[in-house]
């Protein structure tokens, strides 16, 4: 006889779960080196306060795009970016064409770039075109010319086919000639800076890097007054991105000359970490970050500059960017870039402050209702104290969003949802156990007819099961009018005019209460109910304000609840009795 146990299940080892071999070519790729930093600082550092922002929207942004902004996109683009705060912009590479010289130009000439705004344009490392960028910036306010050239190995050896020195050289020559033209072709009223890129920085040696830079630095020379931007782009994301800040550690401990660098980050999202990286490597020393909104850019796209704005918005850190119209600006971004933003993007998609899930619904509902209890305990307004509600990490009202869209109803919802729905545009706070009767009804609906309810068909569902009105007056009574008085023992007796089966009827009863003598009366036509639960609340303030009340009862058998809604208390009361009793003969 075996020794096997009956009836007890085989249990789940890890060799039930290993994964098993790809069979992708995994032998062509090799990992990204680590950097030797063992005393790494940046971990233990936050971010406290923002960077500094380039937008590079009109330059690395329109470069990506399948059909390239009109004159009057960039346009529109430009003036948005100002309007949200923005004091860095590169506008173009004006030597790549007649249609970025002439837009440079036009924002100049046109005095639509504010005196505290500065402008950067984009060159390669040619005498030819550092000449026709810098005559780009005439007349400017503030103005910067940014070059770059390839400092990566594998553009040295197979792009290029240049030596280390070659490459070194063609930095330290083009940045002397940017510094001659400046000087030749701009007057005293631009105040001019330079920045210099490594490209490709990430597959860079760091030690090669570094010598680039400090050749570029021992031409322009900064000192107090006159920085210069060292942007160490991830024109290919490879690493992660703590590998991508300690690299960036190490240039910032190892650069001469620090206080007088700012210190830029250009992560693309290759990897799809370009936040991250562009956050870890501000803890890891950088100054600057350079983006695009909702990530636009090559291939996977540069860096997000609105999540990594509202990234600190949502840490309490001011972003000295202005978010407060979301939809706005991402009307316009998709105007310009002829490109839509994802639904789910973080903090601008249709639907990232949507819930369908029934407990993210019913926990969000209760979230709302603890925050406005804290308030009035506090005797502050809900704007006056901390945001914590589940599900929300930001109150959408502050990027322009209203409620509305906050919870929505489809068949994996629950009675949190459509009871938000009702309070939220209804004022209607429902029972708990009102809220799980109402959802049965909803659930039957989304299950029948599939996808979505909106809250208007809610409502629809809602009145018509619970409210009759003179367009639908459904039900065996109607209610016209009703007078209650009490005696010296505390009875009240309450005379009710009424239609019930189509006929004029006076119904007549007594009680310790309105309710409890109403519930006499319908007695006296056959109609056995009893009170369960009640409830009531105003629907708003001031004296014409309007109360809802909510009534449970057992009718023959039955447990329903009803709503009555009316500016008398006593008259919502029994129009919440009277709503039970049609729903029960229904």
């Amino acid at each position: 006889m075996s020794d096997v146990t009956i009836g007890r299940p085989t249990p789940i080892t890890n060799a039930t779960h290993s994964q098993r071999p790809s069979g992708m070519p995994v032998h062509k790729y090799r990992p990204y080196e680590a950097v030797n930093i063992p005393d790494r600082t940046w971990p233990e550092n936050r971010i406290t306060q923002a960077p500094r922002w380039l937008s590079t929207d009109l330059r690395d942004g329109n470069q990506a795009l399948i059909d390239p902004m009109s004159p009057a996109r960039k346009r529109e683009m430009f003036d948005l970016l100002v309007r949200m705060g923005y004091k860095e912009i590169e506008v173009g590479f004006p030597s790549s064409g007649e249609t970025d010289f002439a837009f440079v130009r036009s924002i100049i000439e046109e005095g639509a770039i504010p005196e505290d705004v500065t402008i950067s344009v984009l060159t390669q490392a040619r005498e030819e075109l550092i000449e026709r960028t810098v005559e780009s910036l005439k007349g400017a306010h503030r103005a910067t010319v940014h070059l770059y050239n390839a400092t990566a190995p594998t553009f040295r050896r197979v792009v290029f086919r240049g030596s280390k020195e070659q490459v070194r050289q063609i930095a330290v020559d083009g940045t002397r000639l940017v510094m001659e033209y400046a000087e030749k072709l701009l007057g005293p009223e631009t105040v001019f800076g330079y920045q210099y890129s490594p490209e490709i920085f990430t597959d860079t040696e760091l030690d090669f890097a570094l010598e680039v830079c400090e050749g570029v630095m021992d031409i322009w020379q900064p000192e107090d007054g006159r920085e210069i931007i060292l942007n160490l782009p991830a024109t290919i994301e490879r690493s992660t991105p703590s590998t991508h800040a300690d690299r960036f550690e190490w240039m910032s401990r190892n650069l001469s000359r620090r206080q007088y660098v700012c210190l830029s980050v250009h992560p693309h999202n290759d990897r799809g970490t370009a936040v991250a990286a562009a956050e870890l490597a501000i803890m890891a020393g950088a100054d600057r970050i350079e983006g695009c909104l909702f990530g636009q850019g090559e291939r996977t796209g540069n860096v997000d500059l609105v999540t990594l704005g509202m990234n600190l918005f949502s840490q309490g850190v001011d972003p000295q960017i202005d978010f407060s119209r979301i939809d706005e600006i991402r009307r316009t971004s998709e105007y310009c870039n002829q490109m839509e933003v994802h639904p789910r993007h973080p903090y601008a998609g249709d639907l990232v402050y949507t819930s369908f899930s029934g407990s993210h619904q019913d926990a969000i509902k209760k979230g709302f209702d603890a925050l406005e209890a804290d308030a009035a305990a506090a005797g502050k307004t809900v704007d006056d104290i901390e945001w914590n509600v589940p599900y929300l990490p930001i109150d959408p009202k502050d990027v322009g969003r209203s409620y509305e869209a906050v919870i929505r109803v489809n068949s994996q919802s629950g009675k949190g949802g459509i009871a938000y729905v009702l309070k939220n545009d209804h004022k209607l706070d429902l029972p708990r156990r009102m809220q799980i009767e109402f959802s049965k009804l909803i659930q039957a609906k989304t299950d029948a007819e599939g996808g979505e309810v909106t809250p208007a068909e809610i409502w629809t569902v809602f009145r018509d099961e619970y409210l009759p009105n003179p367009d639908n007056p459904w039900g065996r009574i109607q209610l016209r009018s009703g007078q209650s008085t009490t005696d010296t023992d505390g009875v009240d007796t309450l005379t009710v005019e009424a239609v019930v089966d189509g006929t004029d009827t006076v119904l007549t009863g007594s009680g310790n209460g309105p309710i409890s003598a109403f519930f006499a009366a319908l007695q006296g036509i056959g109609i056995d109910a009893r009170l369960l639960d009640y409830t009531e609340h105003t629907m708003s303030e001031g004296a014409s304000a309007q109360a809802a009340s909510y009534i449970e009862c057992a009718i023959d058998g039955k447990v329903l609840w009803g709503i009555g809604i009316d500016a008398n208390t006593t008259r919502a009361s029994l129009k919440a009795v009277v709503s039970a009793v049609n729903r029960a003969a229904r």
